[in-house]
């Protein structure tokens, strides 16, 4: 593996960062329990931030809301209680996909349409993934069958970013990179150079490298960075899903064939395109989608708000 992220540098045992280090250790060691039992926890974890009004929660009802107004009152409410504790299952997840040894993890998993990568290997591959709660064991399990570089999200603390960084690559195989979400220059080169990378253009990064197109119905902003990608780097573009399946089974990842004339040229043609595939994958498990990320933050001229979220208290800083 290689990447500044997975490096480690001796500034990381600084005592500024013990308080973290020991939070990831006693993680670490909740993952070594039978997985039935981490679901057991990550369902109480769901049901207690369920129970605790808080800004995300207000998300999530509103996104169900305004993604399925067919349902009931009722159906809505029973679906975002399902995500709370989809959403809690994934904390376990996260220690499962970053710790777990591969045999172990590799038990949880059925696998369908690989043959669709190998159809397209000799290209590099963009693997369009979604924002499921089961991100981590998603990616990460088709990574321990399919070389793929990954991604991390820089949040500011080194030792986070550092765990992060060597996680996504503990299931993978091969000699693989990661990058950081914002790092466009050595993606392109990653698909230039035949390499496959998962990226989930299914959240609102806002209108400087996007524009709106329809979601669930309603204008949403989307980034046309899927199709840009592949027209300047000859990318194949191939949709993946991973679901959780019910009990203890594990989980079931699915590829599918690459996208075939895509792009077309058309920023809105294709940026709809996309949407409709995350759109259908998301009604595969809707409870198992992020619903707690402001998906419809930005809106075209004219339209109000619709989330209208209490503004946040600002926090007072010493002088």
């Amino acid at each position: 593996m290689s990447s500044k992220g997975t490096q480690f540098r001796p500034v990381l045992l600084h005592p500024r960062y013990w308080l973290i280090w020991f939070a990831f250790g006693f993680w670490w060691l909740v993952t070594l329990l039978p997985f039935p039992l981490l679901l057991l926890i990550g369902k109480g974890i769901g049901l207690m931030f369920h129970a605790i009004p808080s800004r995300r929660k207000v998300i999530a009802r509103r996104n169900i809301e305004i993604c399925f107004p067919e349902l009931s009152e009722i159906d809505r409410g029973a679906l975002l209680r399902a995500n709370f504790i989809s959403t809690g299952i994934a904390v376990m997840e996260v220690g499962i996909s970053w710790w777990w040894s591969k045999k172990r993890f590799s038990k949880l998993m059925q696998f369908e349409g690989l043959e669709h990568l190998e159809a397209v290997k000799d290209r590099g591959v963009m693997i369009l993934g979604i924002h499921y709660t089961s991100l981590e064991v998603g990616a990460a399990a088709l990574s321990s069958k399919w070389q793929m570089d990954g991604m991390y999200r820089a949040h500011g603390n080194a030792v986070y970013d550092f765990l992060q960084a060597r996680g996504r690559l503990n299931q993978s195989i091969g000699e693989n990179s990661v990058f950081e979400r914002r790092d466009v220059r050595g993606t392109m080169k990653a698909l230039k150079n035949g390499h496959s990378l998962w990226y989930g253009p299914d959240q609102d990064y806002g209108l400087r490298q996007g524009l709106f197109a329809p979601f669930f119905g309603v204008q949403a902003a989307t980034v046309y960075a899927t199709a840009r990608f592949a027209e300047k780097t000859g990318a194949a573009v191939v949709p993946f899903s991973h679901i959780r399946l019910p009990g203890s089974q594990g989980y079931k990842i699915t590829v599918y064939p690459a996208l075939e004339d895509f792009p077309v040229g058309d920023d809105l043609v294709d940026a709809t395109r996309v949407n409709q595939i995350i759109e259908k994958f998301i009604r595969l498990q809707p409870d198992q989608y992020l619903w707690v990320h402001r998906r419809f933050k930005n809106r075209p001229e004219g339209e109000d708000d619709l989330y209208n979220l209490p503004a946040r208290k600002k926090r007072r800083r010493n002088h």
